[in-house]
């Protein structure tokens, strides 16, 4: 599905290059639950965010599904990171003045759905993560795992094929973590590509391949 060949991201201070990630190469098949650790300031959110297409290398290859990445025009690229990838983030990322309903359906809007075809998909996500009460309250009226919970079913709602989360849990008491990646294991298990960032031996024991990152290198 992925591979990153010989990946290198570097900033420039002076005359000197500061490494974050360093001769990284990386397969992703369909149907991954990876998790990525290692301690702060490894490079693990700039990995990812280079897996979405958030970030750009200074040196290396991507190829996603064969198509080399980093030759194609910017508008073909932001079409594959639209049509393919999902994105859950630690801190929600969830806009204040919309309701659960309309954070959800954010997604979508520039996309090909009729209004009809967003509401329905809407409807459905609502139903699945049993937040059809709550579709009419603000960001500020749930707790911290609900606001989770509609970060998910946002990043979901367009049928990715490949769902990013950066320390989704970091943010959640220990229930709520663990009900957020037994919802991740239930898409892996229907089929959607994961990649995850995190902390902890628990959350990364999901995946089915544990990548260990030290100093922008993978170990």
């Amino acid at each position: 599905m992925i591979e990153l060949k010989n990946i290198y991201k570097w900033y420039n201070l002076g005359s000197n290059r500061s490494f974050v990630l360093k001769d990284v190469s990386l397969k992703i098949d369909q149907g991954d639950f990876i998790s990525i650790m290692g301690p702060s300031g490894s490079g693990k959110s700039t990995l990812l965010n280079v897996i979405g297409l958030l970030d750009e290398p200074n040196e290396g290859e991507y190829f996603f599904q064969d198509e080399n990445i980093y030759q194609l025009k910017p508008n073909k690229r932001k079409q594959v990171f639209q049509g393919n990838m999902g994105f859950v983030f630690q801190s929600y990322h969830l806009i204040d003045e919309l309701t659960v309903a309309e954070n959800i359906e954010t997604s979508l809007i520039y996309k090909d759905y009729s209004g009809k075809e967003r509401r329905a998909i809407v409807g459905d996500l609502l139903d699945r993560f049993n937040m059809v009460g709550k579709k009419d309250l603000f960001p500020n009226q749930l707790s911290g795992g609900q606001q989770q919970i509609v970060g998910i079913a946002r990043a979901i709602s367009a049928s990715p094929k490949l769902l990013l989360a950066d320390e989704p849990t970091g943010n959640l008491n220990s229930q709520q973590g663990e009900e957020i990646m037994e919802l991740f294991t239930t898409l892996n298990k229907e089929g959607v590509t994961i990649v995850q960032v995190t902390h902890s031996q628990k959350n990364a024991a999901y995946g089915n391949k544990i990548v260990n990152m030290l100093d922008g290198q993978l170990k």
